[in-house]
C-alpha cells in the first residue's frame, strides 16, 4: 500500500515538473520573440544638437527599437544624416527625423534653414524696434512702414507684411533656453522673394517696425493706413445737422422831412383863392 502511494505521488510529481518546464519554456520563447522585434535600427541624438549645426560622427548613434515605436521615415543608417544641417533643434536621445534636417547638399548655418523658393532678408533694429529684445528666432512678427508717400507732407503708417517668421537674431539661430529676449542690431525674417522685394524698398523709404505676435494669430486682417490726422480729435459739424437760420437785423427808418408848399394867392375880380404847390 506504501508503495502503490509512492508511486502515485512520483507520477504526480513528474506530471508536475513537465507542466513547469512547458510553461517556463513558452515563457522564453515569447521573451526571444520580442527581442527579435527590437532589433531594428534607428539613429537617434547622441547629445543635443543645436539648429544650424552640421552632423557629425559623435552627434549621432544607432540604436535598436521596436519596429512598431520607431517612426514613419526614421534613418537607420549613420550615412542618411551625416554632414546634413539641423533646421529644427534635436535633443539627446531623441530620433533624427528628415524634416528636421535640411536638404541633402544644402550646407549647414543659415543657408540650411532656408526652405526652396524662400528668402532671407536682413533689416536694422534697436531695442524699440525689435520690441526691447522679445523678437528672437522662431517668433513671428508684422511688419510696419512709417513715412511720408509722394512727397506728401503728411505722415501715414501702413502694414507692408504679415505674419513673418524670424530666423535670425544677429548671428544667433535659436533662443536660448531660457526664452529670455535677445538684443541685436539685426533681424533676419525669412519672406518670400516678392515680399523681399517689399521689405527691401520699405527699408529705404522711412522707419521699419516690427509688431511682435502670438504664434498661434494666423489671422490676415486687411488694415487701412494710418494717417497723421487720425491721431488728433477735431470736432466736425455732422452732416445731418439743420442750417442754422439767419438773424434779422431790425433796421429803423427816419421819416423823411416834410416836403416844402408854396402858397399862391389869386385873385378873380372879387373872389380871393389860395393855391398850395
Amino acid at each position: 500500500m506504501n508503495r502503490t502511494r509512492l508511486m502515485i505521488i512520483g507520477v504526480l510529481a513528474l506530471g508536475l515538473g513537465a507542466f513547469v518546464s512547458f510553461t517556463v519554456y513558452r515563457t522564453l520563447q515569447t521573451r526571444t520573440a520580442s527581442s527579435s522585434e527590437a532589433g531594428v535600427d534607428v539613429v537617434v541624438a547622441a547629445s543635443d544638437i543645436p539648429i544650424g549645426a552640421k552632423i557629425d560622427n559623435k552627434d549621432v548613434k544607432v540604436v535598436k527599437f521596436p519596429a512598431a515605436n520607431i517612426p514613419q521615415g526614421a534613418p537607420s543608417r549613420l550615412s542618411q544624416v551625416l554632414g546634413r544641417g539641423v533646421v529644427l533643434a534635436i535633443t539627446k536621445g531623441e530620433f533624427v527625423l528628415p524634416y528636421k534636417l535640411a536638404a541633402e547638399n544644402a550646407g549647414s548655418g543659415l543657408p540650411g534653414l532656408i526652405p526652396p523658393g524662400m528668402r532671407a532678408v536682413s533689416v536694422r533694429v534697436n531695442e524699440v524696434v525689435a520690441v526691447a529684445g522679445f523678437v528672437i528666432p522662431g517668433t513671428r512678427v508684422d511688419v510696419l512702414l512709417t513715412g511720408a508717400p509722394g512727397g506728401n507732407s503728411e505722415q501715414q503708417t501702413t502694414t507692408v507684411l504679415k505674419n513673418v517668421a524670424v530666423i535670425a537674431a544677429g548671428q544667433r539661430l535659436e533662443r536660448n533656453s531660457a526664452g529670455e529676449p535677445q538684443m541685436a542690431p539685426v533681424i533676419t525674417l525669412l519672406v518670400s522673394p516678392d515680399d523681399a522685394q517689399k521689405l527691401t524698398l520699405a527699408s529705404t523709404e522711412g522707419h521699419i517696425q516690427l509688431a511682435l505676435r502670438n504664434p498661434l494669430d494666423t489671422k490676415q486682417d486687411d488694415l487701412a493706413s494710418v494717417k497723421t490726422g487720425a491721431l488728433y480729435r477735431t470736432l466736425v459739424a455732422p452732416d445731418n445737422a439743420p442750417a442754422a437760420k439767419p438773424r434779422l437785423k431790425r433796421v429803423t427808418v427816419a421819416a423823411p422831412p416834410p416836403p416844402s408848399v408854396y402858397t399862391i394867392e389869386m385873385i378873380r375880380g372879387t373872389k380871393k383863392e389860395e393855391q398850395k404847390f
